[in-house]
């Protein structure tokens, strides 16, 4: 009897396993595409640095600033999401990079990818 009730279960079970796999799926976050018009809204936070030549800060030590216009899209997302997650460390940058949305970081990507 007990193998019965098994072998009816199976399809049901099978089921199961099939929607939860489709589920699963389809729960999988969609790449963002960056919009570098839309970052326009957004960049104030950075050109306040990163847009001055020879710029240095002086928190939390002197700190050359890197110009970022022309790098590389993957790059600028690269090195945010590590401010983001605090792989890198400065304090500065690790507050800006978390208050990003996973949308911000790619419109400042495409933007800044897009200037020479």
């Amino acid at each position: 009897m007990k193998l019965s009730i098994t072998m009816r279960a199976l399809p049901a079970l099978a089921a199961c396993a099939i929607m939860g796999s489709a589920a699963a799926q389809s729960a999988a976050p969609e790449a963002v595409t960056g919009n570098a018009q839309a970052a326009r809204d957004k960049i104030s936070m950075c050109i306040g640095c990163h847009g001055i030549r020879g710029y240095k800060s002086s928190f939390p030590e002197v700190y050359h600033v890197p110009m970022i216009a022309g790098q590389n899209a993957k790059y600028i997302e690269a090195a945010l999401k590590e401010y983001a997650s605090e792989s890198r460390t400065h304090p500065t940058m690790v507050g800006i990079a978390k208050s990003l949305s996973e949308q911000d970081i790619a419109d400042l990507a495409a933007y800044y990818s897009s200037l020479k």
